[in-house]
This record gives structure tokens, C-alpha cells and sequence, in this order.
């Protein structure tokens, strides 16, 4: 019978992406006329901000301001405080703050950001900018390789990919209906993988080294062995072997192209995937060890632990699980 925890291979993109699964995502919608300018401290390891209608500035802390057109997308990356304005030179009087709270600059409660709900039916919307900002939590769903590969700022502008929330979409995943946390969680890690792989793929675009390495004659190869096989008791000597070069020279090129040795990438690989599978409502730890190539339940959770920074048994309260 075929074991239904199936294990498959990925290109570097996907490989990269898996494991961003959020719980707990907070989408923001803001009607801005006039002159505005609202400072984001949330936390959030990572932020999208796309514009559904005007023109606004992003002002990182740590990165060039850039500009937004309608259907643009800039993702924030790292937890700094960045501000989003009509203008580089117009000062925040709104501050967002964790799980969307909105207060002014002095910290006093301000008007509710979190705004999950379309306009009164009868109502119009504020002339002016209309933003859609998506957060994710500081504490959920975004692998720590993902953050490190990431600038703390970069924009798809609307020509390289098309955003797949609209105003009339967002409309309907927000409506107060049962499921509305799991589809607004599901909808803005689309979103995510939409813009990277825009970003990633943009004409003229300089493609990172991890990005590259599928293509690398040494690293492809070793690479596809390692994501079609990750349980195999692969060792560096192995690896070298079946890819026709040295130790010393495997580890140095796929560590250059991949940003990690190649016994690092296999745990952490490992690790990914286990999360994955946990999220089965039948996957025992024991059994879950085996599928990705750790000895036993306890070296699995003791790794788990150190990678995730919670036990596998408390990453799966925390996930919903999978339907059969």
C-alpha cells in the first residue's frame, strides 16, 4: 500500500518558500484623503503592502524610499519600523502597531486599522489612496532562511505580476463567515509567494546564488539528490562522490551558491518537512523521524526544538492540521 506521507522534489523557489504557512495573519485597509502618513511597528517579520489605488511612498528604516503605483507590491522584510506616506517629507500621525492596533504617535488609541469588513452596504469609501497591508505574526510562519534571504525592502511593481487580492476579493475573504482566520492566513501567504517569485523572476533582476544553484553543475545535482531523498543517510563523502568532485570543493561551492554546507541544508530540509507532515492528523513523531531521515523520535524532536523553538508536539497545537 503507498504510504500517503508523500515526500516530493522542488525547485529552489518552492524549496525556499516551504514552511511559510501563517496562523494569525492581520490585514489592514486604509482609506487615506488628503495628506497622510501612518509608521508601521508591528514586529512583523514580514509585511506586504499593496496599493489598490493611488500613489504612496514606502520609507523603510533601512533601505531607499521607493514609490507604489496601483497594483504594486513592496514586502518588508526584517521587524524594523518602516512608514508608508504620500510624500517622503510628510510626518506620521498613525502608528501600527502589533496584531494592527492603531494608536497616534504618542500612543494613544486610535481608530481600529484592522479593518476586515467591506464598507457599509449604502456607503462609499473615502476618495483618496486605498492600501491593503497584510502582517504576518512575529511569531508564526516564516522560516528564518526565508528572512536571511530576503532585502528589507523589495517592490513588484504591477507590470511583473499581477497581485491576486483585488478590492472586490478582499471583499469576500473578509466576510464575517466561519473559516474567515484560515482563508484571510491561506490568502496572504499567496500573496507572498506571488510577489517573491515576480521579484525573483524580474527582467534584469540579480538572481541570488541559492537561486542559481539548481542550474550549477556540481550543486544542481547534489541539490535534486537531496530534495528528491532527504531521508537517505546521505554523508559529505556521498555527496562528493556522486557528484564527481572533492570534499573540500563540494562543500565550498554549494556553501557560495546556497548560503549554507551541505549537511546544514539536508537538516534544515529535514526539519521543513517534518513540519509539514506533522500537520497530518495521523503522522506519529516516530513515524515522521523515518519519513525525513532522523534516527528516532527523540533526535527528531530535540532538532525540531532547536530550529522551530517549539517541540513538535506544541507545533502542532499551534497548525491547523490537514484534512484527509
Amino acid at each position: 500500500m503507498e504510504d500517503p506521507m508523500t515526500l516530493t522534489s522542488t525547485d529552489p523557489l518552492t524549496d525556499l518558500l516551504n514552511g511559510v504557512r501563517t496562523s494569525g495573519a492581520v490585514f489592514n485597509r486604509s482609506a487615506f484623503p488628503g495628506s497622510w502618513a501612518a509608521r508601521f511597528e508591528d514586529g512583523s517579520p514580514l509585511a506586504l503592502a499593496v496599493l489598490l489605488r493611488g500613489s504612496v511612498w514606502v520609507i523603510p528604516q533601512d533601505a531607499d524610499p521607493a514609490r507604489l503605483g496601483p497594483g504594486d507590491v513592496a514586502v518588508f522584510c526584517g521587524g524594523a519600523p518602516y512608514v508608508i506616506a504620500d510624500d517622503p517629507a510628510t510626518e506620521p500621525d498613525v502608528v501600527i502597531r502589533s496584531g494592527g492596533r492603531c494608536t497616534t504617535v504618542r500612543g494613544e488609541e486610535s481608530i481600529a486599522a484592522r479593518t476586515a469588513d467591506a464598507p457599509p452596504s449604502g456607503t462609499t469609501e473615502p476618495a483618496g489612496t486605498l492600501l491593503l497591508s497584510g502582517l504576518y505574526p512575529a511569531d508564526h510562519g516564516v522560516p528564518s532562511r526565508l528572512l536571511a534571504a530576503l532585502p528589507p525592502l523589495a517592490v513588484v511593481e504591477a507590470e511583473l505580476g499581477t497581485c491576486p487580492v483585488s478590492p472586490a476579493v478582499f471583499e469576500e475573504i473578509t466576510r464575517e463567515e466561519p473559516g474567515q482566520q484560515i482563508l484571510l492566513d491561506r490568502t496572504l501567504d499567496l500573496m507572498l509567494i506571488t510577489a517573491l517569485r515576480a521579484w525573483l523572476t524580474r527582467p534584469g533582476a540579480q538572481i541570488p546564488g541559492w537561486y542559481q544553484s539548481q542550474s550549477d553543475p556540481v550543486v544542481g545535482p547534489v541539490l535534486r539528490l537531496l530534495q528528491a531523498d532527504p531521508a537517505r543517510p546521505w554523508t559529505l563523502p556521498a555527496l562528493a562522490a556522486e557528484a564527481g568532485v572533492s570534499r573540500a570543493n563540494l562543500a565550498r561551492r554549494f556553501t557560495a551558491l546556497v548560503g549554507r554546507p551541505p549537511m546544514t541544508y539536508l537538516r534544515q530540509r529535514r526539519l521543513a518537512l517534518a513540519a509539514e507532515l506533522l500537520r497530518e492528523p495521523d503522522a506519529t513523531l516516530a513515524r515522521v523521524a523515518e519519513r525525513v531521515g532522523f534516527s528516532n523520535a527523540f533526535a527528531l524532536s530535540a532538532a525540531f526544538k532547536r530550529e522551530h523553538g517549539v517541540s513538535p508536539n506544541a507545533y502542532r497545537i499551534r497548525e491547523p492540521q490537514a484534512k484527509t
